[in-house]
């Protein structure tokens, strides 16, 4: 997540910038010797592959932060977010591939670096990787599972993605319903809403607002980054050295990146990125194949799916784009689908019509079953009217709700405990349209892949 902050930094480079700007960027960000005498590594691919880390360095918050943002607790000393970075060739397209933290891994054979010790190669979790071997054996661990060159490293905290999103004057977010995590205390109403640093923390750190913990998280946190990567481009930043230089400072304090990763390599990337916007993006997970994969002495992991997992990186590898051409629609044309969490034909709804007017309830169950819902066809009249569609649920089966409601903007979410799996929708007078929505299966990459124009407001 902190890697949406770094990755910033490259897009922010993308304007005709002057050599003396980015040369003191380079002279600010510290170094990490992170490919030092690394041996048996895959070939190297077309374009530049960047594995972008986001550390646990909540050290570096003051302690009002801490309450206001909810960010008690002991630094884990490990990575909280990976993603490797594919900047094409010919520099016209960005791949973004989340790798889940949880992820079953294999380390190779190293010393740890806090006991001196040499282990030989032994499962863990992706992100303990970090605890045990720092950058170099994070590297070694992903490139061991993707079999792609890692060609930079990139590493930010907590305190440069607050700082950058408020230098940019905070970035545009939207949800089709409400957003609540009590752990991180992120509470956003259904709607458009502008996010100042610390919330867009809340934001991209939040893991319990359903069911589906880390992969929903990386969801969100690749559509912040589409979000702001228009906010960057759109908002004159990459055109202003001055504004350039007050993000750029933004986010110095925390970066770390590899020796190699200096002044030549920002400005020919940023000369080659001037065109650089959401739609030159495209956003994935690596597919997983079991999501609770036990594993002796570590606990449940993710397992990615084999086949699929190497045809992603056999496309990064190769230098592939991952989705087809998918430009956001013009007025008047069908919107682009919603990605929702559970796939709308295994949702049951009953329709009734809360309003006077004839045949809405028939309309609405008509438009959800055309979306994929499985109605049951036969709407009924509501006890009583009401003003806005309410969607009433047992909270066992909370994600499907929430998938429903993402079809049915604005709607009211109404807990029943005991209700059982059928879901009641009482469509109001505020109901206009059913919005179409799309399952997003995570052990299938090909629907996976969202670009960034998909995904922002």
């Amino acid at each position: 997540m902190r890697a949406v902050t770094t990755l910033s930094v490259v897009v922010l480079a993308s304007a005709g910038i002057g050599h003396a700007v980015v040369s003191s960027l380079d002279a600010g960000i510290a170094r990490v010797d992170a490919f030092k005498d690394m041996k048996n590594r895959p070939r190297a691919g077309h374009g530049m592959n960047l594995l972008l880390v986001g550390t646990d360095g909540r050290d570096k918050i003051s302690e009002a932060d801490r309450r206001a943002y909810r960010l008690g607790g002991q630094p884990c000393h490990c990575t909280d977010t990976m993603m490797i970075v594919h900047i094409a060739e010919d520099r016209e397209r960005a791949t973004v591939v989340s790798l889940p933290r949880d992820s079953y891994a294999e380390v190779p054979a190293h010393v740890d670096r806090n006991s001196g010790r040499r282990h030989g190669p032994h499962p863990v979790r992706l992100n303990a990787a970090y605890a045990e071997g720092g950058p170099q054996l994070t590297i070694r661990t992903v490139e061991n599972m993707t079999h792609v060159k890692i060609d930079h490293y990139l590493e930010v905290d907590f305190t440069s993605f607050m700082k950058t999103v408020d230098v940019l004057g905070g970035v545009e977010v939207c949800t089709p319903v409400p957003l609540k995590d009590r752990y991180t205390g992120l509470d956003l109403a259904a709607g458009t809403h502008t996010l100042r640093g610390g919330q867009a923390l809340q934001y991209v750190r939040a893991r319990h607002l359903d069911g589906a913990s880390d992969l929903g998280r990386m969801k969100r946190q690749q559509r912040f980054l589409a979000a702001l990567i228009e906010k960057a481009t759109s908002s004159g930043v990459l055109l202003n050295p001055m504004r350039f230089r007050d993000v750029t400072r933004a986010v110095l304090g925390s970066v770390r990146a590899d020796a190699g990763f200096g002044t030549d390599e920002l400005l020919d990337l940023g000369r080659a990125m001037r065109d650089f916007s959401p739609s030159s993006s495209e956003f994935t997970t690596v597919p997983i194949g079991q999501m609770n994969y036990p594993v002796k002495g570590i606990g449940s992991t993710l397992k990615w799916e084999p086949a699929r997992a190497e045809k992603l990186f056999g496309a990064v590898r190769d230098d592939k784009p991952l989705s087809t051409d998918r430009p956001r629609p013009a007025p008047g044309r069908a919107p682009v689908p919603v990605p929702v969490e559970v796939a709308p034909a295994t949702i049951r709804v009953q329709v009734a019509n809360g309003t006077g007017t004839v045949g809405l309830g028939k309309r609405m169950d008509a438009a959800l079953a055309a979306t994929g819902f499985a109605t049951t066809r036969r709407p009924v009249t509501a006890p009583v009217h009401v003003p806005h569609t309410v969607i009433s649920y047992d909270p066992r089966w909370d994600r499907s709700a929430r998938s429903l409601a993402a079809a049915l903007p604005g709607s009211e979410l109404r807990p029943v405990p005991g209700q059982g799996p059928l879901l009641k929708v009482t469509a109001g007078a505020d109901f206009k349209e059913v919005r179409t929505v799309r399952f997003e299966d995570p052990g299938q990459p090909e629907q996976n892949v969202v670009r960034g124009n998909e995904v922002v407001c």
